[in-house]
């Protein structure tokens, strides 16, 4: 199985570097206000240069790859199978960054991968938490309870620059800490949905969906249900990782 981190991640970082050992040299008459002649210039073909100021490597974008912590878990996510790119970090207003992050485009089971629909920009270690969660928590639960392996987990979404709901505080999907996921689809073409089958699902599918909530709160540092309030009656909210607060 090959597993591929993209190196378009870290190309702007290997040309900033490039630039910062040597500056560029521009025609000193194509700068405004510049003559023809310059004393400090070089004449080459009668036309006169001046070396720019070379550029700073620090102002280059970053990436995962680019700190010890985040490059020994991306290492981690494609040894336990993941398929992802890893993005270089941006930062989109006060509070809303996504630092050290990638995109996920399918996690591996115990026998065979699954994919993961509308999903954004994860941080990596919340990425790995998902990866074992899926793994472990999602498709063995599927496999016993509803005799199904799992072919997709259908989000709705992961980063997103907002406040929490009602408040003046950042949400952890403005730093890319959080996934909701809202259902899941099995090999066999059922799908089985939080807002559909949490209550209103088969006994096996309830069971599902409770198992699958309990291994998501020794995984993730929040995990937000049906239970929590109605605003998560239709998903799971998965926020960072640790265990500390399952509803």
């Amino acid at each position: 199985m090959n597993n591929w981190v993209s190196l378009r991640a870290i190309g702007p970082a290997i040309a900033a570097l490039a630039l910062a050992g040597c500056g560029s040299v521009i025609p000193a008459g194509n700068s405004a206000g510049t003559s023809g002649s310059s004393a400090s210039g070089s004449e080459q073909g009668g036309s006169v240069y001046t070396r720019t100021a070379p550029r700073r490597a620090a102002s280059a974008p970053q990436s995962a790859v680019s700190r010890p912590a985040d490059a020994a878990c991306i290492t981690d996510l494609s040894a336990a199978g993941a398929r992802f790119n890893a993005l270089p970090d941006t930062y989109a207003a006060p509070g809303c960054n996504k630092l050290g992050t990638v995109q996920l485009s399918a996690l591996a089971g115990d026998v065979s991968q699954f994919r993961i629909s509308n999903i954004g920009p994860v941080q990596c270690q919340v990425a790995s938490a998902f990866g074992e969660w899926a793994r472990f928590g999602v498709d063995r639960a599927a496999r016993q309870i509803l005799g199904s392996p799992l072919a997709r987990i259908e989000t709705m979404g992961s980063y997103a620059c907002r406040n929490v709901a009602g408040s003046e505080r950042r949400s952890a999907h403005a730093r890319a800490e959080a996934i909701d996921v809202s259902g899941f689809v099995l090999e066999d073409g059922r799908r089985i949905s939080l807002v559909d089958d949490w209550d209103g699902g088969t006994a096996a599918e309830r069971e599902f969906l409770r198992v699958v909530h309990g291994s998501a709160c020794k995984r993730f540092g929040t995990v937000l249900g049906p239970e929590y309030n109605r605003a998560h009656a239709d998903h799971f909210h998965l926020e960072g990782t640790g265990s500390s607060f399952c509803r």
